[in-house]
């Protein structure tokens, strides 16, 4: 069994595609059971957010592992896979476990260093918890992730900026309308994202209303920030009021309409509005960027900022660049140092993890002997006193002992080097064991069996 990593993300594919996985909570339950009821996947967790959706898996084949999962997206965006596969990646092992200790990190965000996709992890581990697709193989490797996530933010200082999509949204905001102080704000949406969003508002010094499907959930949240609520059934006259829409609700169709927008400026003239759309799928109708006076911020704008900055060379308005933008280059190669080490680690586990089976069928194997041979020299010396059975019985123990520690020991050092599970098998052999294999491979033996060139599994190779 191997782990695998599919997905897609703002670094290969547009948002207009993105927009097409959105993922209710349903959508990731029922993705998580056809993926593991399939003939390859054996454990499954879906991470789905703005930025990607991406499937981590324990596979027994790695062709068979791609197909199955590719085949499940494909499906939740309403396409073929080969409509999708120049936009998909594929991570196998250890570049899987260390992409998703980058993910993890927020190393491969659109802004680099924000801290919300680790609790996006968080959610969806927990998720696959307890719809029981994660097990013996999956669970250590996303525990691991979570802290791996944590110590990059404690130990290094990529996310010393405090930037997110919401901060950086909203300094586009800001360049556009002036400062927030003493301005009102209306946020659409009242989860995890509308909370960031009317908090860092507020923060800034806006006047914040909240407005939300729940309105139980809206005047929690204005509660929490000192601001008022709105229905969204007069959505018109409440964007009227104020000069920045901020838009992230988890509905799957528009929010906003043109017609909306259009009715609220025209009791404001003069007056221009920045629109906020953080959701994916949009919110926000994109008709009414062609609205005079208004000024749309949007995921595909951030993500064109920062594909444009790249293209030239300059430093992305988003922080995104590896080397650059708002977070320092030391910051980031110290975080992928200590990714790179962790991932070792974590291999080093796993590799110990293969073996242990052999270790404990050759132990059950030599004991199961010991145990027949001492009963066949009881019925032969049957009249054999008490002490001298003891001794006998101490004495041959630590004979078999002391004959199996060294291929025991040696076997768990040698696990943790290249083509150390090798030795496992070969002690499976020896001992005539019979148990089956679990050999976790580095990937290029298995493309050369399966007929894919191995370049193909190289980081961010696509599928």
């Amino acid at each position: 069994m191997s782990l695998l990593a599919v997905g897609i993300s703002h670094q290969t594919a547009p948002v207009a595609l993105l927009e097409q996985f959105a993922m209710t909570r349903d959508d990731q339950v029922k993705a998580l059971h056809e993926l593991v009821g399939s003939d390859h996947v054996s454990e499954a967790l879906v991470l789905a957010t703005c930025n990607r959706v991406e499937v981590f898996a324990e596979v027994d084949r790695f062709h068979g592992g791609v197909a199955e999962v590719s085949r499940v997206l494909a499906r939740q965006a309403g396409a073929t896979v080969e409509e999708l596969s120049p936009y998909v990646t594929v991570h196998y092992e250890d570049q899987a476990v260390a992409h998703l200790f980058t993910v993890a990190a927020g190393l491969d965000s659109m802004v680099v260093g924000e801290t919300q996709v680790l609790g996006q992890l968080r959610t969806a581990y927990a998720l696959a918890q307890e719809e029981g697709t994660v097990a013996r193989a999956l669970h250590p490797v996303a525990q691991h992730a979570l802290r791996v996530g944590k110590r990059v933010h404690a130990e290094t200082g990529i996310d010393r900026a405090g930037q997110s999509l919401v901060t950086v949204s909203l300094d586009r905001a800001e360049a556009r309308v002036g400062p927030l102080a003493g301005r009102p704000v209306l946020v659409v949406g009242a989860g995890s994202m509308g909370a960031l969003a009317a908090t860092t508002l507020s923060r800034r010094g806006a006047l914040v209303t909240v407005a939300s499907r729940s309105p139980e959930s809206a005047a929690r949240l204005a509660a929490a920030v000192d601001g008022g609520t709105a229905e969204l059934a007069d959505l018109p006259q409440a964007i009227a009021d104020v000069d920045v829409l901020v838009t992230c609700t988890g509905a799957t169709g528009l929010v906003v309409s043109t017609d909306a927008v259009a009715t609220a400026m025209a009791g404001r003239p003069g007056r221009p509005l920045a629109v906020v759309d953080l959701a994916l799928p949009r919110d926000v109708d994109p008709g009414v960027a062609a609205l005079p006076g208004v000024h749309v911020v949007d995921l595909a704008l951030l993500q064109g900022e920062r594909n444009g900055a790249l293209l030239h060379g300059d430093r992305p308005a988003t922080g995104a660049d590896p080397e650059a933008g708002a977070v320092g280059a030391d910051d980031v190669s110290a975080a992928h140092a200590l990714i790179e080490a962790e991932t070792a680690l974590l291999r080093a586990e796993r590799q110990a993890a293969a073996v242990a089976p052999t270790v404990s069928a050759l132990r059950s194997q030599a004991a199961e002997v010991v145990d027949a041979e001492l009963l066949r020299l009881s019925t032969r010396l049957p009249d054999l006193d008490a002490r001298a059975r003891s001794e006998i019985t101490r004495t041959v123990r630590r004979v078999v002992d002391k004959l199996l520690h060294e291929p025991t020991v040696r076997v768990k050092e040698l696990a943790s080097t290249p083509g150390g599970v090798d030795y496992a098998d070969a002690l499976r052999a020896l001992f005539g064991l019979g148990i089956d294999a679990e050999v976790p491979a580095d990937g290029s033996h298995l493309a050369e069996a399966v007929g894919v060139d191995p370049d193909e599994l190289r980081p961010g190779g696509a599928a």
